[in-house]
């Protein structure tokens, strides 16, 4: 495409940026079905339902989609839906170890996708249970590090959480998450609100005990076309690895 014409680019870039936010308002839709048909159709009961509509909101999906889709999860009206959790094990290029998470109406599908993504894109399955063992499942909640004017700090975020018995404070750069069991997420994500903090996320993530550094250009070159074509995915819900890319190599990829 962009050996023709300004104007050819720019339209194959916006289609393919309206192409993943179709496959992101997906994915949050899923997650907000799952969620209703889980814990019933009332975000003020359910608040796992909160959280996801919440993250729906955040990335502007419209709130008609929304509320077919609490309707949908919570078996209202004909079009209920039910949906497999699968977890598949990868490794990719430097050793990087990949967990992939799949919400499937078909396993058999979700499984030849998975494993034709990973092994076209030069990574190899992995035996179940060889990778999801250097995962933990954590609570995170999400805080965008700029507040109404204010910049938070780990310290202010900590403070705020600490009767909820947070674990840690990490520095993403723009955002800030507060990590917790899951058990404790919902008054962790309680805390931030009481505070007068906006939230982006809060949900259950698995967090890699230690990371695999990407030392190449090549191979980070490589890792993230693996990445991209498995979340590219239908069926694929989240994708958690274990990768450590210096910050010399990332500039070097955006060069």
């Amino acid at each position: 495409m962009s050996g023709h014409s300004k104007w050819a680019t720019t339209k194959h870039k916006k289609a393919a940026i309206d192409a993943k936010r179709g496959k992101l308002f997906a994915k949050l839709i899923k997650n907000i079905e799952v969620a209703a048909r889980v814990g019933g159709g009332d975000p003020g009961g359910n608040p796992t339902l909160y959280d996801a509509i919440q993250k729906a909101k955040k990335n502007s999906v419209p709130n008609d989609n929304i509320d077919r889709a609490v309707k949908r999860g919570s078996g209202v009206g004909g079009d209920a839906v039910d949906y497999l959790e699968i977890t598949y094990e990868a490794y990719g290029p430097a050793g990087v170890a990949i967990l992939i998470e799949c919400l499937t109406d078909n396993r058999n599908r979700s499984a030849s996708d998975v494993k034709v993504a990973v092994t076209r894109t030069g990574g190899t399955m992995a035996d179940v249970g060889s990778v999801s063992r250097i995962f933990d499942r954590k609570g995170v909640v999400e805080v965008a590090r700029a507040q109404g004017g204010r910049t938070l700090t780990e310290d202010d975020l900590l403070e705020a959480t600490l009767d909820a018995d947070p674990e840690d404070v990490l520095d993403e750069g723009e955002l800030l998450k507060v990590i917790s069991d899951p058990s404790a997420l919902v008054e962790v994500r309680k805390a931030v609100q009481a505070a007068g903090l906006d939230y982006e996320s809060a949900e259950v993530q698995f967090l890699p005990q230690y990371t695999q550094e990407v030392a190449t250009k090549e191979a980070a070159e490589k890792l993230f076309k693996l990445l991209d074509a498995i979340e590219d995915l239908d069926d694929v819900q989240n994708v958690y690895t274990n990768e450590d890319v210096p910050e010399d190599i990332l500039e070097q990829l955006e060069d």
